[in-house]
């Protein structure tokens, strides 16, 4: 069976698996020092952000599914 690359499907196997994971992991620019700090404090920001929207939401639908519930009542 052939995959999308040309070869077959075991060419390689788990040796060529982790060969092809170390080329790849040599292609990797990684951020300095300042860059990773700066995404970091962006990324929790956005997390804490979202987290408070979904919170606010979260209850607000409480609230109208209890109001709702309380009609019947």
């Amino acid at each position: 069976m052939d995959n999308k690359n040309g070869g077959t499907k075991a060419s390689g196997g788990i040796k060529g698996f982790w060969k092809g994971v170390k080329t790849e992991f040599r292609k990797i620019i990684w951020p300095d020092g300042p860059t990773l700090v700066k995404q970091t404090i962006a990324v929790v920001c956005v997390v804490v952000v979202v987290g408070i929207l979904i919170a606010v939401v979260d209850l607000g639908a409480q609230y109208i599914v209890d109001w709702i519930t309380t009609l019947g009542a």
